[in-house]
């Protein structure tokens, strides 16, 4: 079947048929999204989003051979844009963290309700990052891990305020539109941002924002 311009393409990445069938039922019926493929586990999702250059990814954790949390890093390394999107039946922090910390764009679980799971999809095509209450709990768990607080200090008040904002999960259009900037300046922001922080991308700038208070 040809791309439908406009479409969120999407690949399921998840070692259970009967999930992806499901997932796929319900996906086929949004007028905005389109499965474009599906993927038994890591391995097989990496090579899938290679070929396919999905927009986002639903990826389950605990799969066979290479899990998420691997195809996530592999991910990285290729340098693939595809927005992932956890969709998983684990809540423990061993396993929530990990997924943030190697770029996942958020993490929801299975028994989400079908027109808030498309919701999400849009979201993280977005741009957004999705911080779910108890993830975000989860993280401040851990302030044995992450990137020291110190490396905040060098942030400008701008950059905090640019910061607090990606946190709560808002596009760089949306952050320009609240503080009255160009999405040029905020790109600038984000960018100096991530250098300090010595963080890879958004989400793990968001992740340090939750674990430090920039953020409710």
């Amino acid at each position: 079947m040809a791309d439908t311009p406009g479409r969120i393409r999407v690949l399921l990445v998840d070692d259970h048929q009967v999930v992806r069938r499901g997932l796929r039922t319900f996906l086929e019926v949004q007028d905005d999204i389109e499965v474009v493929g599906e993927a038994s586990d890591g391995e097989e999702g990496l090579a899938r989003a290679e070929e396919l250059r999905p927009d986002v990814i639903l990826m389950d954790i605990k799969m066979p051979g290479t899990d998420g949390i691997e195809a996530l890093r592999g991910l990285r390394g290729a340098a693939n844009p595809a927005r992932v999107l956890i969709v998983t039946s684990f809540t423990e922090q061993r396993t929530v963290v990990p997924a943030l910390r190697a770029g996942a764009a958020g993490y929801v679980y299975k028994d989400i309700d079908p027109d808030a799971l498309a919701g999400a999809i849009r979201s993280v095509h977005a741009g957004h990052v999705l911080l779910q209450p108890e993830v975000a709990e989860a993280l401040l768990a851990q302030d044995d891990q992450g990137p020291p607080s110190g490396r905040g200090g060098s942030l400008t008040d701008r950059e905090r305020e640019v910061l607090a904002h990606i946190a709560d999960g808002r596009s760089n259009r949306e952050i320009a539109r609240a503080l009255v900037l160009s999405e040029k300046t905020v790109k600038t922001h984000v960018s100096n941002i991530l250098m300090k922080l010595d963080v890879a991308d958004r989400t793990q700038a968001a992740l340090w924002a939750v674990r430090h208070g920039l953020t409710d």
